[in-house]
C-alpha cells in the first residue's frame, strides 16, 4: 500500500496523499536566457513532465521568471543555493515553488524564517532537499573497500567485512540526512507552515533508500525521490530505476525526478516507465519489445527502436508491442493494442491478437503508426501520423545465408 501522506500543492498539482505521483525535470539551460529556458520546458511539456525546476544561481536569473511563467503551462520551481534573497525575488516574481537546503543557506535558520514567511504571504510551496553530498560524512571510503585482517591474542585470524562496515556507514549517513531534515522541517513548523516536500538524495542509491525508508517512519510530509547525479542514459537509468523502484514498491515516493547526465526530455520517458511498470501510472505508452534472436529475419532492433522514438509525445495510454518473429510475436502481442511480428520480408500487424493485415518489410514503420494513429486522439494521432503518412522505412531484411553483422561490414 501507498504511504499515506498530507497533500500540498505545486501550482495546480497536487503532491501526495491520494494524488498520482508526478513526475518531474529540470532544465539544462541559463535561465536568464528566457527564450531557450522556455523552450526546453515546452519540450517538456510535449513528454508529459508536470513540474519543471530551474536553476537560481544568480539574481537576472531570478528576475527573468516572470517572464518565463507566462509563456509555459506547468508549475515553476526555483533552485536557489546561498542566498535568500534570490528566493525572494524568485517568489516575487511568481514562482510556484522554492527548493532550498536550509543547511547551506547564509546565516542558516535566519534566512529560512525570511523564505518562509514569503511562502506563506504567497501561498506557495517549498521543497527542503537535504543530499548525502551536502552533510559532513567521514570519509571511510577507502578503509570500507579493504579487507583487513588482524591476529588475535588468541591466535585467530579475523578478517573484516567491508559489506557490513558499508552498511553501517549508510545508516549512519542516512541518519543524519534524516535527523537534518527533520530539523528544518520543525523551523517552519515553528512559523506554522506546512507546505513542505522532502527530498533525501544521494548519488549512491541504497543509501537513499535507507534516508528515505527512515524519514518516511516518522514523518508524513510528501516526498521527492530521486537518485542525484545518477549518470549517463543508460547507467542513471538503471539505477535510477532499482533505487526508485525499491522505494516506490513499498509505497514511499509521491513525485520522482530521473537526474541523468542527458537531455531533460531524456529523463520523462524513464521516470514513467518505472511508474508504468510498478502500474502506479498509466499515462504514454507501455512498449513491449523482443530483444532479437537467431530466429529473427528483420532487423527488429531498428524497427523498434524507431517506432518507440516517434510515440514518445503520445500521453494518452496504450500498448504497443514489436516482435521479430511469430514464434513469441501473436502471443506477446496479445493485449497489445497493436503489434506487429515480423519475419522473412513481411509482418502481421495484431489489434488485441487479431490479425488485421499482412504487410511487407518496408511498410512495417507506417502500418504500426498508422493503426497507433487511430486510437488516438487527433491531436496525438497528428505528431505521430502526419498527412500524407510514413514515408520513411526502418529495419533491414536479414537472412541466415547473409546476417545483420556480415552486411554491415560489407557496407
Amino acid at each position: 500500500m501507498r504511504r499515506k501522506t498530507r497533500q500540498i500543492h505545486v501550482g495546480n498539482v497536487a503532491i501526495g496523499g491520494d494524488a498520482p505521483i508526478a513526475v518531474q525535470s529540470m532544465t539544462t539551460t541559463y535561465t536568464r536566457d528566457v527564450d531557450n529556458t522556455v523552450a526546453q520546458i515546452l519540450r517538456l511539456e510535449e513528454v508529459g513532465c508536470e513540474i519543471a525546476r530551474v536553476a537560481v544561481p544568480e539574481m537576472e536569473d531570478a528576475l527573468a521568471i516572470g517572464a518565463i511563467q507566462k509563456r509555459i503551462h506547468i508549475p515553476l520551481v526555483a533552485d536557489i543555493h546561498y542566498k535568500h534573497s534570490l528566493a525572494l525575488e524568485a517568489i516575487r516574481q511568481g514562482v510556484n515553488c522554492v527548493r532550498i537546503n536550509p543547511g547551506n543557506l547564509i546565516n542558516g535558520r535566519q534566512s529560512l524564517e525570511e523564505i518562509v514567511k514569503a511562502c506563506k504571504e504567497r501561498g506557495i510551496a517549498m521543497r527542503i532537499g537535504v543530499n548525502s553530498g551536502s552533510i559532513d560524512a567521514l570519509d571511510q571510503r577507502g578503509q570500507m573497500q579493504r579487507i583487513q585482517v588482524r591476529l588475535r591474542d588468541d591466535g585467530v585470524l579475523e578478517r573484516s567485512d567491508p559489506a557490513e562496515a558499508r552498511r553501517k556507514e549508510r545508516e549512519r549517513l542516512a541518519e543524519r540526512m534524516v535527523t537534518k531534515a527533520l530539523e528544518y522541517i520543525g523551523w517552519c513548523e515553528e512559523l506554522d507552515f506546512h507546505e513542505i516536500k522532502v527530498s533525501l538524495k544521494s548519488s549512491t542509491p541504497l543509501t537513499a533508500v535507507e534516508a528515505y525508508r527512515r524519514f518516511s517512519e516518522r514523518s508524513d510530509y510528501p516526498l521527492h525521490l530521486g537518485i542525484t547525479e545518477a549518470g549517463t542514459l543508460v547507467s542513471g537509468a538503471v539505477k535510477s530505476s532499482v533505487g526508485l523502484g525499491l522505494l516506490l514498491a513499498g509505497g514511499i515516493g509521491d513525485t520522482i525526478r530521473v537526474s541523468l547526465s542527458a537531455e531533460p526530455e531524456e529523463e520523462i520517458p524513464v521516470a514513467y516507465e518505472i511508474l508504468r511498470s510498478l502500474e502506479l501510472r498509466n499515462r504514454g505508452v507501455t512498449f513491449v519489445s523482443c530483444p532479437s534472436c537467431g530466429r529473427v529475419e528483420i532487423d527488429v532492433i531498428s524497427v523498434a527502436n524507431e517506432v518507440e522514438k516517434r510515440l514518445s509525445r503520445v500521453q494518452t495510454p496504450i500498448h504497443v508491442a514489436v516482435m521479430g518473429c511469430v514464434v513469441n510475436g501473436p502471443g506477446e502481442s496479445r493485449d497489445a493494442d497493436v503489434g506487429l511480428a515480423g519475419g522473412k520480408g513481411r509482418g502481421v500487424i495484431f489489434r488485441k491478437g487479431e490479425v488485421i493485415k499482412t504487410v511487407p518489410e518496408d511498410q512495417f514503420l507506417d502500418a504500426v503508426l498508422k493503426e497507433v494513429a487511430s486510437l488516438l486522439p487527433e491531436r496525438e494521432a497528428r505528431l505521430i501520423y502526419p498527412e500524407g503518412g510514413i514515408q520513411d522505412t526502418a529495419g533491414v531484411h536479414r537472412t541466415r545465408d547473409e546476417g545483420i553483422g556480415e552486411r554491415v561490414a560489407k557496407a
